[in-house]
């Protein structure tokens, strides 16, 4: 049998597209064969839709999955939000961690997107977080969901692979309690990145906290953390992206641990 958008359960997945849905199931959509393959190795697929065709390519991937149904391919653009979709759509378990049961594993780096509501920069954190070593990614405040569509493809996978915590806005204490040095982010910080990493204060374990490019970090949070760091622009762009920020900032943490 091959279902259709009339399907029930293509109507139900469908609405998995809209955060009160994914909210109200702790569901959500992971799409294409890479997103898929992490899913299934992280234990969270309840269910895999798929073309005929990429259900015959993936075919390692539909053995894996404990229900597989075969959809048309209208049935399958419904499901996806790519211009190109790659056959194959998860519905999947959130995994959310709490905030406690991340901290308690003592972790080195952790990263903290503090109101960002930008998917596809909220997963291209979360993407470098994971690379750069980091143990956690915290969704602070009003921050945008992690398991929007965007985001989920904007992670590449690594979504599945970091904690990851949605909490309020006030973790500087939570952080510090664990042990963490909370480093905020802020284009006038006192503290120059470079001089951080080559007084060795890198080297110990750090909460990043990374705000939205429009708005910044709120002024409690800047406030609350250790140090308000400043990556320094040598040339003459009048700053960084929020990703590439992140990125800059986490590796610097990554090569001074290690």
């Amino acid at each position: 049998m091959t279902f259709t958008t009339r399907t029930p359960r293509i109507v139900a997945a469908r609405r998995l597209q809209r955060r009160k849905d994914r909210d109200q199931t702790g569901r959500f959509l992971a799409e294409g064969p890479q997103a898929v393959r992490e899913a299934l190795a992280a234990g969270v697929v309840l269910e895999l839709f798929g073309t005929d065709a990429a259900l015959t390519r993936h075919g390692d991937l539909a053995l894996q999955a404990p229900q597989v149904s075969a959809v048309d391919e209208e049935a399958l653009s419904a499901l996806t939000e790519t211009v190109q979709p790659q056959g194959l759509v998860a519905v999947c378990e959130q995994l959310d961690v709490t905030l406690r049961d991340a901290l308690a594993k003592r972790p080195r780096l952790v990263a903290v997107v503090a109101e960002i509501r930008d998917p596809g920069n909220a997963g291209t954190v979360l993407r470098t977080a994971d690379a750069a070593g980091a143990s956690a990614v915290i969704f602070a405040g009003d921050a945008v969901d992690p398991y929007n569509g965007k985001c989920v493809r904007a992670s590449a996978g690594s979504l599945f692979h970091v904690d990851v915590c949605r909490t309020g806005l006030a973790v500087v204490d939570d952080l510090r309690e664990a042990g963490l040095q909370t480093l905020a982010t802020s284009g006038y910080g006192a503290d120059d990145l470079d001089s951080l990493l080559d007084d060795g204060v890198l080297a110990g374990p750090t909460a990043w906290i990374f705000g939205s490019e429009a708005h910044g970090l709120p002024r409690d949070l800047l406030d609350a953390a250790d140090r308000q760091v400043r990556v320094p622009i040598y040339g003459g762009a009048e700053s960084l992206n929020l990703a590439a920020a992140a990125a800059v900032c986490l590796y610097a943490s990554a090569r001074a641990q290690r």
